[in-house]
């Protein structure tokens, strides 16, 4: 089975609320795609789809090629953490993936691997209904793993974990993917996604907004804009403004600079000898970026003074 899911042209509505409006894109083995919008972009409402949950008006969301409903043992295709919250609180954890193990063919020996995998074992007798929040995303991610499935679609994956949850969070994603993996996380955190994502889909309004490389979208994000620190704020900005940039004075002695690279800025004002301390491609952040894409497609926001 290919490890990739594939969306395409999904459209749903609930009353008159659109949930999706053509939401199309393609995860793919090897990587973390990370899945991210604000409130009411559909990214649940596709996760959904895509399980077979909820049925789309148009479009098709396939799994390896397939539908969900078509898949034989579908948690050895495809391993799935939406609600951390769905296991029933009388049961150990132990016995709650046993049974999962059990209606796909698998023993418990594979139960056994998971928690260990998870980091559940000495907890593995107790009753569900008395865990945190960060063990009962654990344990959802243990059903996931079940399988061994080629492909994963975790939801808010590092809800109620601590830091070190969080830290073995992010080095399991990365391990998925680099065993050839297709790994969707829907996330809300962009600090999580900028240090796990190698991809981002970004969604808003029901479809989406950009589909692309986390290290392009931060370079978009960034405009070409250098940083250039000097006590010598007039003559630099003359010098690199007949050169062609343009500079904009900010706060003390610093200005951005757009139009020209950094390596070309220190030559300029090395040549003019106007001195400076500093010279800097500005990086901005995953969530600058996702700030910029999604800033139309908030539902809610604070009204402006």
């Amino acid at each position: 089975m290919q490890a990739t899911i594939e969306v395409s042209g999904l459209r749903k509505r609930f009353g008159q609320t659109t949930a999706l409006d053509g939401m199309s894109f393609t995860v793919r083995g090897g990587q973390v795609t990370g899945f991210v919008g604000p409130n009411g972009a559909g990214k649940t409402t596709t996760m959904r789809v895509i399980l077979g949950l909820d049925a789309a008006e148009e479009g098709s969301a396939l799994i390896g090629g397939r539908v969900y409903a078509s898949l034989r043992r579908p948690l050895t295709q495809v391993g799935a953490l939406l609600d951390a919250g769905a296991v029933q609180p009388g049961r150990t954890a132990r016995n709650h993936l046993l049974w999962l193990a059990h209606a796909q063919g698998l023993g418990a020996r594979r139960v056994d691997e998971v928690l260990d995998e998870v980091g559940l074992s000495s907890a593995a007798r107790r009753k569900a209904g008395g865990f945190s929040l960060g063990m009962r995303q654990r344990l959802g991610i243990a059903a996931a793993l079940l399988g061994d499935p080629p492909v994963l679609m975790l939801d808010e994956p590092v809800n109620g974990l601590d830091l070190e949850g969080i830290v073995w969070m992010r080095g399991l994603l990365r391990s998925l993917a680099a065993q050839g993996r297709a790994v969707l996380v829907s996330s809300h955190l962009m600090s999580e996604l900028q240090d796990t994502a190698d991809h981002l889909v970004v969604a808003g309004r029901g479809r989406v907004l950009a589909d692309a490389g986390v290290a392009d979208l931060i370079a978009r994000a960034s405009r070409g804009r250098v940083t250039v620190r000097t006590p010598a704020r007039p003559q630099a900005a003359a010098v690199l403004t007949h050169a062609g940039a343009t500079p904009v004075a900010e706060d003390g002695d610093t200005l951005t600079v757009t139009g020209l690279a950094a390596e070309r800025i220190v030559a300029l004002l090395n040549a003019g000898g106007v001195p400076f301390s500093e010279v800097a491609a500005h990086r901005a952040s995953l969530e600058a970026a996702y700030m910029d894409l999604t800033g139309d497609a908030v539902e809610f926001r604070e009204a402006t003074r």
